[in-house]
């Protein structure tokens, strides 16, 4: 659910938000208690447990399935690209809907086992698999026609698999080609979550009656990847980001901009929540794809930013602030997120700033 798509989203224009030096070394040196080895990525997408998650996604895989099969006009007799192919259900899929010939790139080692599921299907004329990372293979066509990927991390943009479909996209895809998704939106709203945010932050004031609260400051700026009960969020919603696929920069997936919600009832706010809608706009059936609180839940569910101190509010109060989302440095999969928390009520002034890192 969404009420403000027509509102305009601005760059930010607020102080220590400029995308140059929002994020200082100093600052997201200490951001997190531990590095993720960079090396993970592909590893992690050899193993059948993540495919599984994302197979049984039938809002995700369905969406997907639907985008492609009821536009088999824009299928028939074309050459297809699928980027991060997996177990290549997205390639059959295209294959069904009458692809000429499906050219599936994976560089993960699912891919050994992608090549046996095309051919168990019958498929291994109609479907090529490429094991390699997109940016270090050729393939044996100059142009494709269609390029599907299922690149969308959480919060959307985490593990930056969408710099890759824009290489390919800029290396093969034909003039009148299309994406298969072809926009992307990210919103953010308010939610009150007491509970929770004792059970996570709260819970290391006394542990078995340690006293572990040094660790409250690395859980607050780990953003948690959860669903978030729809009624216990209490503001509008606000998008913050939003590309055309077919024409965005890797450089543009950077970004900072203002938000600014308006609290719909007395409450208390303990975090900001995040979620992302994909569309296949470009075609004779439209098919949109919501990770929203609102519909029924995804494997990405939404992600929570948790703030150092809860605000209390009145209905119609307005929480405005800035966000940055930026590559981290030593890991580009990983997101660096910097957040402003703008509020004066009746209860008083409530600034604060936030650093995040979704590793």
């Amino acid at each position: 659910m969404n009420n403000n798509k027509s509102m305009k989203i601005k760059k930010s224009t607020e102080k220590g938000f400029d995308l140059e030096t929002c994020f200082l070394k100093s600052e997201t040196d200490q951001q997190n208690g531990y590095i993720k080895d960079a090396d993970y990525y592909f590893d992690s997408y050899s193993h059948f447990s993540i495919h599984e998650e994302m197979l049984k996604d039938r809002i995700r895989t369905k969406a997907y399935q639907n985008a492609i099969l009821k536009n088999k006009q824009l299928f028939q007799n074309k050459i297809v690209l699928d980027v991060g192919a997996g177990t290549g259900i997205l390639s059959i899929f295209a294959a069904q809907a009458g692809a000429k010939h499906v050219y599936a790139v994976e560089n993960a080692n699912i891919a050994i086992h992608a090549k046996k599921i095309i051919s168990d299907n019958g498929l291994s004329e109609q479907i090529t698999i490429v094991k390699g990372k997109i940016e270090e293979i050729e393939l044996p066509v100059e142009k494709v026609d269609i390029i599907i990927s299922e690149w969308m991390g959480y919060f959307l943009l985490y593990e930056s698999m969408l710099d890759c479909v824009l290489y390919a996209r800029d290396k093969y895809l034909a003039p009148d080609g299309h994406m298969f998704p072809d926009k992307a939106i990210m919103y953010l709203s308010t939610i009150e979550d007491d509970e929770y945010r004792k059970s996570k932050i709260d819970f290391w004031d006394s542990v078995y009656g340690v006293n572990m609260s040094c660790i409250k400051q690395w859980a607050l700026r780990e953003p948690l990847v959860d669903c978030c009960n729809p009624e216990q969020i209490n503001s509008n919603s606000c998008p913050i980001f939003e590309i055309d696929i077919k024409t965005v920069k890797v450089d543009d997936l950077d970004f900072t901009h203002q938000y600014m919600l308006k609290i719909q009832k007395d409450d208390y706010v303990h975090a900001l929540v995040g979620w992302f809608d994909v569309q296949f706009s470009s075609c004779h059936v439209p098919v949109r794809l919501t990770t929203s609180p609102y519909a029924e839940s995804t494997h990405w569910k939404q992600t929570v930013f948790y703030i150092e101190e809860p605000m209390a509010v009145k209905n119609n109060d307005i929480i405005s602030g800035s966000i940055a989302v930026k590559k981290n440095a030593q890991n580009p999969r990983h997101l660096d997120i910097k957040i402003s928390y703008h509020l004066e009520n009746v209860y008083g002034k409530n600034e604060q700033i936030m650093l995040y890192r979704l590793s």
